[in-house]
């Protein structure tokens, strides 16, 4: 296609939606359609989500089945509808900053569990806030990249000295991220109620996460070098608008949350996730499938509390979820809760085991919504390990 430009997503095909602009399709919505010759959707985003309303409506009057206006433009649609193999897909958004949160319970729980003990699995912080910290959004990239496994100190045993070398324990974060669409100034804050007006949509996220190097370095200021070397970003964005079908009420908070966080209505969604691993050369696995609407913390909480403090924000900013993990074990969100810490194997359909990544291992994460015959799929997350450089 040349130059980067924005589209869309219709099946397996992808729309240039700089060439419907070409074609007048977008003349009478009054804003400029310069935006779409852009290689990022920032400047489309921050149009305000009134005419990324009228925009996703038109799309749908241009495609829906009894408008045979395209149907009868053979070369239009040559021009307009590209096979998604023949395109190469770019980072959505020009991110600027990226937080990722801690926001399953079920994760947490099981993660507390694992390295401390049942009767302490949760800090007492993870019930009153979005437990949450600032990541490298230079090392987030686009689907279809691949990760060299990281090197680092690792401490072997806890009477060991530690030593480098390239992460043993590299693992996978199931996760979803929100993009922001709105800046703010240094001291205001974003409240609750309004948070989902500077949300523009959801996209698949994968956290890789080195769990050797991490467990040496993360006391006392958190998470560094085992989360830095590469975290994968979907190159497709569904609005909020797309997902309100499928919106549903999240779990209790129990103690109730401080009213800075209080939100009401349905602010999780029903979007079905799925991981698979596949090995070189063979097929793939389906290791979990997990939901958006697990999370404990909502969309809206994390971004009040993100801003509470008079953090400001701008468009194009990233927030993950944290991993999302269910409540049963073929829901749970990483290798080292579905490994339970190295104490399980997972079993593959070629006969073969796996506990943490390995070398050549791809990892292809999909999520969709559907109700009531309606469907909204998200594309695909997909990585392979290479070995350490």
């Amino acid at each position: 296609m040349g130059d980067g430009r924005c589209g869309t997503r219709i099946g397996n095909k992808i729309v240039d939606l700089s060439l419907l602009a070409e074609n007048n399709y977008f003349d009478d919505l009054n804003f400029d359609v310069s935006v779409f010759y852009e290689d990022k959707l920032n400047s489309f985003m921050e149009l305000g989500k009134d005419i990324c309303r009228k925009v996703r409506t038109r799309i749908v009057e241009i495609f829906t089945i009894e408008n045979e206006d395209l149907q009868h433009n053979a070369i239009l649609r040559s021009q307009v509808l590209f096979d998604i193999d023949e395109v190469e897909m770019l980072l959505p958004v020009r991110i600027g900053d990226y937080t990722d949160f801690y926001s399953s319970i079920e994760h947490a729980t099981n993660v507390g569990i694992m390295f401390r003990n049942p009767n302490n699995a949760l800090l007492p912080n993870w019930r009153h806030l979005p437990i949450g910290y600032h990541g490298r959004s230079s090392s987030i990239v686009v689907s279809g990249t691949n990760i060299h496994r990281p090197k680092g100190q690792i401490k072997p045993k806890d009477e060991d000295p530690p030593i480098f070398a390239a992460s043993r324990l590299l693992d996978i974060e199931l996760e979803m991220a929100f993009i922001t669409n709105k800046s703010t100034n240094l001291g205001e804050s974003i409240s609750a109620n309004e948070a989902e007006e500077y949300i523009f949509g959801l996209s698949i996220f994968n956290d890789l996460s080195a769990r050797d190097i991490q467990k040496w370095e993360y006391v006392p200021l958190g998470p560094f070098l085992g989360k830095n070397f590469g975290s994968i970003l979907s190159p497709w964005i569904i609005t909020l608008d797309a997902l309100e079908p499928f919106r549903v009420i999240g779990p209790k908070q129990e103690p109730p949350v401080l009213p800075y966080l209080q939100t009401k209505g349905k602010r999780n969604f029903d979007i079905k996730l799925e991981v698979y691993l596949q090995p070189e050369g063979k097929k793939a696995n389906l290791i979990s499938q997990s939901n958006h609407k697990y999370l404990y913390w909502n969309i809206a909480q994390q971004l009040a509390h993100q801003t509470v403090n008079g953090c400001n924000i701008n468009s194009g900013d990233l927030y993950a979820s944290g991993t999302i993990s269910g409540p049963t074990e073929d829901s749970y969100g990483s290798l080292l809760e579905l490994c339970w810490s190295g104490k399980k194997e997972i079993k593959l359909n070629d006969g073969s085991t796996r506990k943490f990544l390995e070398d050549y291992d791809t990892i292809i994460i999909k999520a969709y919504a559907e109700k009531n015959g309606l469907r909204i799929g998200f594309g695909e997350n997909i990585t392979k390990i290479l070995p350490a450089k």
